[in-house]
């Protein structure tokens, strides 16, 4: 599924939500691939959806660009109380975002602008995710 990079901060919402239901259904199939995991854990596929939902290639070098973003990001804000990973939710809007940083399809600054964004709008996302 080859998505163009949302032009709004309101498309990103949405695209962010639908990227979280993606990711959560892989929850259900844990099980069978002998792998449990929970919806605090579905941030960790934020680089993967990313790349399917970009129709990019499952290079080893995409995976790695957007992973090594979004993870080395998240670990140096994981710490912060009540920060832009406080759920899981905003933890996987932020490592979603990051990915597409690394991946280079957007700059630092529209990175920043974004999770401030969503960090404002997380009631909203949250809604989003529900429908």
């Amino acid at each position: 599924m080859k998505k163009k990079v949302p032009a709004s901060a309101k498309e990103w919402l949405t695209e962010i939500a639908e990227a979280y239901r993606d990711a959560e259904e892989a929850i259900s199939f844990g099980p069978a691939a002998g792998v449990n995991f929970t919806e605090n854990e579905l941030f960790q596929l934020a680089p993967s959806v990313c790349i399917k939902f970009r129709g990019l290639k499952r290079s080893k070098n995409n995976i790695k660009k957007a992973t090594e973003a979004a993870l080395s990001s998240y670990a140096a804000t994981e710490d912060i109380p009540n920060g832009i990973t406080a759920t899981p939710c905003m933890s996987f809007a932020f490592c979603y975002v990051a990915s597409h940083y690394g991946l280079e399809l957007i700059d630092e600054k529209e990175a920043d602008e974004l999770l401030q964004y969503i960090d404002a709008h997380q009631n909203q996302l949250e809604e989003l995710i529900a429908i």
